[in-house]
């Protein structure tokens, strides 16, 4: 909850009254945009990840491979807890991607196109590099298979200026790619 309460906290103190902007409404097109978004995502992710642990190794995350061993209730309840760590990682993430926009267009002077550019690339850095500890310090998986993931994930926000979408694709990928290691592993494993 703190994961989700400190960056709303601080968006509200620096812009009260207009903390809510990035919420936009979610209908039927923001669902059908976060699934997507999720697709494209998966797709890009997979494909990354598949060419990096052909030449590299990557790092499976330790919390999803525990996750397995659980059942009924203390599944679901991992699944709604990771549900509400994304929003919040999507918070530390649009957050300093709009900061970042601002800085590179008023104060660096770029122009609108590269001071987009410029900030999804630097915050995309940014979100792999907060995963470095979860992977092992593996630094290629989290700069360019989880970086490149973070741009799709903040273009659905750009492309719609509703972190809804960006955090309901990121849900939709994560839970997904959890399910898939949850459920289908063992499946494999054991065939």
């Amino acid at each position: 909850a703190a994961f989700v309460g400190l960056p709303l906290l601080g968006l509200a103190m620096a812009a009260p009254g207009r903390w809510k902007a990035i919420f936009g409404r979610v209908g039927f097109r923001e669902v059908k945009l976060m699934v997507a978004f999720a697709l494209i995502n998966i797709v890009i992710s997979m494909t990354i990840g598949t060419v990096i642990k052909k030449f590299g190794t990557v790092t499976a995350n330790a919390s999803i491979a525990d996750a397995a061993s659980l059942d009924g209730a203390h599944l679901v309840n991992f699944f709604a807890k990771v549900a509400l760590q994304l929003l919040g990682e999507e918070l530390i993430t649009i957050l300093p991607f709009l900061a970042l926009l601002a800085f590179f267009h008023a104060t660096a002077g770029l122009g609108r196109k590269a001071a987009v550019f410029s900030a999804w690339l630097v915050s995309a850095l940014a979100f792999g590099a907060i995963h470095l500890p979860t992977y092992n310090w593996n630094f290629v998986q989290c700069l360019v298979v989880i970086g490149s993931a973070r741009l799709v994930l903040t273009w659905a926000y750009v492309w719609t200026k509703n972190i809804w979408v960006s955090t309901g694709a990121h849900i939709l990928n994560d839970w997904a790619i959890m399910a898939s290691t949850i459920f289908l592993t063992p499946l494999v494993t054991t065939a």
